[in-house]
């Protein structure tokens, strides 16, 4: 009997906590309905009011949720709250842990630091996102750097307002910053064998930049080499040799081999691999989803196989450094004013001679193909698009070198 009483008693207080919760939901939506900011939305951005209505924000918050009370009519439009990651971190804390302790939230950094953007129009790489920032708008950043649209970061995936998991999950919502000039990722994993078999079969059989980027959903979005494929130490001493060139070449070393304060902005931007522990642990989870579906041996070959790549673009970059660092020890090209280092591949296509805009080419278009073409198994992105450009603007630099010395002596 008192067992008959105590079930009774649970399903009593099961089914009144069923109804609260009902009624709570109910009340929920007949405020949402009732919101001001829906209400007024609904005429003045009627697609934006779909979008959210349609996303699962819709079932929890309005749109005061991430853009706070304050802005109440048209005539105050500038007090309405623009969403930051911690405001997305307010619910989802796990997530932004992981993407701060990624490459992804230092993008906004990452471009910032870069001398060549200090000479460039506002509207091309500041905060008009049309440019370097349409793109590094997903790292974290202050307020003041961009007062409009862009500053949540996490919406840069999980586009607004619709909030969709589906969208971030899938390959293509990737494709507009991973692809181009210097990182078409999109285009060497959308052609190679992988992508091919998701564009033909979808579902789980090929992996997707998800797949390997981001593992079990992480956000962390981490790799063992960094964008620009360099890191510290090296126990090959050639290729350690090769790539003091290429890291004084970047400012992050001065001529004498010490750091400079742009090898410290490189490591707080996570861009080189400082310690063996560092990268064969990303390096490793690496592997390991390769393993997934190929054999251990499999994968670790073709990993192999690919940093071979970047020891062999790199031989070629280091030597072609240092063919155009003889015409300023010749005094035959003075370092421009402004400039703290030369040759300076940090300064992209602001280089001034045809010499160093030939090696910025070979250092941010044909070395990343290269080697990025490598790892995203796309042999003719490896080759023709990386290697035998390589090769081709070697010559050119070397001819353009010695047609300047000869030129010198004759003068």
């Amino acid at each position: 009997m008192r067992g008959f009483q105590k079930i009774k008693a649970i399903l009593f207080s099961t089914i009144f906590v069923l109804s609260l919760f009902i009624l709570f939901s109910f009340n929920l939506k007949a405020e949402k309905k009732g919101s001001p900011c829906i209400a007024c939305h609904e005429k003045v951005t009627p697609g934006i009011v779909k979008q959210f209505s349609e996303s699962p924000m819709n079932e929890i918050m309005d749109c005061s949720g991430c853009h706070g009370s304050a802005h109440s009519s048209e005539k105050d439009v500038e007090k309405a709250s623009l969403p930051t990651p911690d405001t997305c971190g307010r619910c989802h804390s796990e997530k932004l842990k992981e993407f701060r302790d990624g490459k992804h939230a230092l993008g906004w950094h990452a471009m910032k630091m870069l001398p060549m953007v200090t000479h460039q129009p506002v509207a091309v790489a500041g905060g008009g996102l049309k440019g370097c920032s349409g793109c590094h708008k997903i790292g974290d950043k202050d307020l003041k750097d961009i007062k409009r649209y862009g500053s949540g970061a996490c919406n840069s995936c999980h586009t607004r307002h619709a909030f969709s998991v589906k969208e971030a999950k899938d390959p293509r919502a990737c494709r507009t910053c991973h692809m181009g000039f210097d990182h078409p990722q999109w285009e060497m994993w959308q052609t190679s064998k992988h992508g091919t078999i998701w564009e033909i079969e979808g579902g789980d059989r090929a992996p997707t930049c998800q797949t390997c980027h981001m593992r079990n959903g992480s956000h962390r979005v981490m790799t063992a080499w960094g964008f620009f494929a360099v890191r510290l130490p090296e126990d090959d001493k050639e290729w350690l040799k090769d790539r003091v060139t290429i890291l004084q070449a970047l400012g992050a070393l001065d001529e004498k081999g010490n750091k400079t304060e742009r090898f410290d902005a490189f490591r707080e931007a996570k861009i080189l691999r400082l310690t063996k522990e560092e990268f064969e642990k990303e390096k490793e989870a690496k592997i390991n989803v390769c393993a997934k579906c190929h054999s251990k041996r499999f994968a670790k070959d073709n990993y192999a196989s690919s940093e071979e790549i970047i020891r062999e673009v790199d031989k070629i970059l280091a030597e072609s450094i240092r063919e155009v660092k003889r015409l300023y020890d010749r005094g035959i090209i003075k370092k421009p004013d402004g400039w703290k280092y030369a040759p300076d591949l940090l300064q992209f296509y602001e280089a001034k001679t045809v010499a160093e805009q030939e090696l910025y080419l070979m250092f941010l278009e044909y070395r990343m193909r290269a080697f990025q073409g490598a790892f995203h198994s796309n042999p003719d992105y490896m080759h023709w698009y990386g290697w035998a450009k390589m090769k081709e603007a070697e010559k050119k630099i070397k001819e353009d070198v010695e047609r300047l010395i000869k030129q010198n002596r004759h003068n």
